[in-house]
This record gives C-alpha cells, sequence and structure tokens, in this order.
C-alpha cells in the first residue's frame, strides 16, 4: 500500500502536535516529505526532533520563498499549513492550485477578502481543505452535541458562551505576533474561531448578523502605567533582561531547549521575537470583548473574552423551551506542547484551582442531573481533543461521522466571519451583516448543509 505523502508548511509550536502521530503512530499509512518555514534554524529543530526523539528520518526543508518548489519536487498529496494566520490563504492557495489537498490550523484565515480568496480556489481547484477545529472533537464538547441533538432541553434559542484567558496563556498572545491585528485579526479571529465554532456546529446553525464592543484594558503600555506598573513598561522584551527576572509576566527564552533553538536561534533569519513585553506600545487588539449573534435560524449568542483573567476555562448555557444545559470547563491553563519548559507529555498547563468539567441537564418542572462521561474518556492535550482530531486526520476512512465533526472550508469560514465581523464592528460600532462578508450558501439555513 502506497503511503500519503504529506508536507507541513509552518515549524513552530503547534505543528509538532500534528507531525508526531503522523510519523508514529501512523506511520504506516502516511510519509512526512518535507518541510517549509521562514526559518532555517526552526526546520533544523524539527528535523532533530524527528531524529533524535521520534526515531524518523530527516526531511527535506524549503525556505518560504521555495514553497512552489517543495510542491513540484516532493509531490505531496496533502499540506498543512500552519504559519502565521495572516498567512494561511497564501500556502492553502497555491497548494491547492498545484492539485495537493489542504489542512490549515485555525483560523482559516483573518479578513473576509482573504476568504473569497480562498474559497474561490476550492471551487476552481476541486480539491479539498478541511479546518483543523480540535475543539470539536474533546469528549465533553461532544457530548454536549449529543444532547442537543436528542432535543434534552427542547429547541434552543440562546446561548450564553464566556471565555477566560489567564495571565499565563492569555498574556502569552500579547509576546508575539498575536498582539498585532494585521497578523492575527485580532484574538476574536485567532482564538475566538474555536468557540464561535463551537456554537455554530452545536447549534447546527449559520451566523446571520454580528455587534460587538472590545477594549484594550490591561495590557499595553498605557494600561500599565495607569495602575502603578509603570516599571514593568521599562524593557522591550524579557530574555536576558535582569530587572525582568522578578516580573510576574517574563518570559525567558533561554529556559528550555524548544525556545532556544526554535526562536532565539530562529531570531536572526525570521525576524520573529517570541518574547515582547505584554505592556510594550503599539498592541493594536483588545484583550477584552463583547459579541452578540443572530443566527438564520433565530437563536442568539452572547459571548465574551477576556484575557487577562487569573484563572482559564470556558462556561457555556443553552437555555431551550423545555430547559437548560449548563457546561464547564475549568482543566487548566494551556500553551503548546513544543515549546512548554521541560514537558513534552502535555499542553496543559497549572493555573490555580482546577474545578474540571461537567455537564448538567435543568429540565422545566424537574430535577436537574449531572450527564455521566465514560470512565475511559480521552485524556491528553485540548481535553484528549487532539489525539481524536489526529485519529480522524489520519486512520483509515470511517464511516460518516454522526456528530458532523469534520470541518472544510465553508464551515471554516462560518467561523472567522463571526470574528471578522465583529472586528469590523467594533471599528464602525454598528452591527454587521455576514453576507456583506463572506458567501455562505445563501439558501443554506443549518451548519451542516455547508461543506
Amino acid at each position: 500500500m502506497s503511503r500519503k505523502r504529506h508536507a507541513f508548511v509552518g515549524t513552530g509550536g503547534r505543528a509538532l502536535s500534528f507531525i508526531d502521530p503522523l510519523v508514529t503512530a501512523y506511520g504506516e499509512r502516511h510519509e512526512l516529505v518535507a518541510l517549509c518555514d521562514l526559518s532555517p534554524a526552526r526546520m533544523a529543530y524539527y528535523n532533530k526532533v524527528l531524529v533524535r526523539d521520534l526515531g524518523h528520518p530527516a526531511v527535506p526543508t524549503y525556505t518560504a520563498d521555495r514553497f512552489d518548489a517543495m510542491l513540484r519536487e516532493r509531490t505531496p498529496d496533502e499540506v498543512f499549513v500552519a504559519t502565521q494566520d495572516s498567512t494561511h490563504h497564501e500556502y492553502i492557495v497555491r497548494a491547492l492550485n498545484a492539485g495537493c489537498d489542504v489542512i490549515t490550523e485555525k483560523p482559516m484565515t483573518t479578513d473576509a477578502a482573504k476568504c473569497r480568496e480562498i474559497m474561490a480556489a476550492v471551487e476552481a481547484s476541486g480539491r479539498r481543505l478541511r479546518v483543523a477545529f480540535n475543539y470539536r472533537w474533546g469528549p465533553f464538547r461532544s457530548r454536549v452535541k449529543e444532547l442537543l441533538q436528542r432535543g434534552a432541553v427542547g429547541s434552543i434559542h440562546s446561548v450564553n458562551l464566556e471565555y477566560l484567558l489567564d495571565t499565563h496563556h492569555g498574556a502569552d498572545y500579547f509576546r508575539r505576533w498575536h498582539a498585532q491585528i494585521e497578523n492575527s485579526g485580532s484574538l476574536l479571529v485567532h482564538k475566538s474561531t474555536h468557540h464561535f465554532d463551537l456554537v455554530n456546529w452545536w447549534l447546527d446553525a449559520i451566523p446571520r448578523q454580528v455587534f460587538a464592543y472590545g477594549d484594550l484594558a490591561f495590557y499595553g503600555r498605557e494600561n500599565a502605567i495607569a495602575r502603578g506598573d509603570e516599571k514593568f513598561t521599562r524593557y522591550p522584551r524579557y530574555t536576558g533582561v535582569p530587572e525582568a527576572r522578578d516580573d510576574p509576566f517574563c518570559l525567558d527564552l533561554s529556559e528550555s531547549e524548544p525556545f532556544r533553538e526554535l526562536y532565539l536561534a530562529g531570531e536572526a533569519d525570521s525576524g520573529y521575537v517570541r518574547d515582547r513585553n505584554v505592556f510594550r506600545e503599539g498592541i493594536t487588539i483588545p484583550d477584552q470583548m463583547s459579541v452578540n449573534v443572530r443566527y438564520r435560524t433565530g437563536e442568539l449568542l452572547t459571548y465574551s473574552l477576556v484575557c487577562y483573567s487569573p484563572r482559564e476555562g470556558m462556561r457555556v448555557a443553552f437555555n431551550g423551551d423545555r430547559g437548560r444545559i449548563e457546561y464547564q470547563e475549568f482543566v487548566g491553563s494551556h500553551m503548546n506542547r513544543a515549546v512548554r519548559p521541560g514537558d513534552w507529555s502535555s499542553e496543559e498547563a497549572p493555573c490555580g484551582e482546577a474545578e474540571g468539567e461537567w455537564i448538567r441537564v435543568y429540565p422545566h418542572f424537574g430535577e436537574s442531573y449531572e450527564v455521566p462521561m465514560p470512565a475511559d474518556v480521552a485524556q491528553g492535550p485540548h481535553g484528549g481533543a487532539d489525539a481524536i482530531l489526529n485519529a480522524h486526520f489520519y486512520g483509515p476512512e470511517a464511516a460518516p461521522d454522526a456528530l458532523g465533526r469534520t470541518a472544510g472550508h465553508e464551515q471554516g469560514a462560518a467561523s472567522i466571519a463571526i470574528g471578522i465581523a465583529a472586528v469590523e464592528s467594533i471599528r464602525t460600532n454598528r452591527p454587521v451583516d455576514i453576507s456583506d462578508l463572506v458567501p455562505l450558501a445563501p439558501d443554506a439555513r443549518h451548519l451542516s448543509e455547508l461543506a
């Protein structure tokens, strides 16, 4: 049996979560044939990890300006895109046009024009594009979907979702390229795409209109000075700065091999500084956001994201005409596996009290009850979701998933469209119609009708 050929573009912290299982657990069916990145230093480290830690031979590497040469010379069947968000569309479109299927890390892209370009390329090429929405594959989130599908509380009319990013995970976005809206589209696109996709999928609904507010309230130089933390603004980055040692937001890239070899060693050839001061000037994204969404099928979503919380997790409530479902997850903070100092086994990091995950159903005129989970529920990064998603990407072809967890390009667009519309609403202080930004099958009413 010939193996399916895969190439990866982008060798930062996230790609290893997909490369590791490809070359180990699924190596009999799949082959890693090339890496592509801006930074030769980063790719050299990935090859070091492949050989030393994963027992796999080094693979050919291509700098970003030779991406098309990689496609010609290495003839991948599928390209996995894990670059900076604002460049996803470039590699997706070029890979599709070269006859490759594509998997892209979320978000699919960062603005409406790039989204339309991707959708046109999928249609013209006839190739398949999938979005790596690992949140859908978490066991607890799948159980919520099952409850909604069987009408446990009747028809759902509204959803409230509150997400808290703590000062470990949340702050990390403000050290990196994500802090510039031109790179990430803001966290309403980069991070909230997870949450908007979950609600779209849970409700099997397509968003219609968005209104939002957003502020930079905590990070940035002015905010630090206003609350008396001027001393934390005096250095542009953290690594190698003695006065930053007692700064609770300090990230020292010299403290681990992955940090040193992926980022310190990669600065010269990529220009990417991974540990910028979160209280510097020039941050252009909000750190607290409030969004309202109306769906084509009538449901309402009330959403909030706070990026400077002392704890991390999510609360979701579904209000139906036969009751209410509440779901919460407070299981710890997250950092990418490839950049967790001293620990390659998990993405979970402590964040104070971890209350775990639970689902509770409150029927009208009846006793509430907690929904049990199987004793062998999957463990690991992102609540066990990564392992299940990788099995879907790399395992044998299976029967159609009853929960509809596979996300194609149109469902990827439905997620980012909410974030893109929210950014536009914040800018204009007006509601924004999704149809004015992205063409999402105008006659469709349910997400499952979209690819």
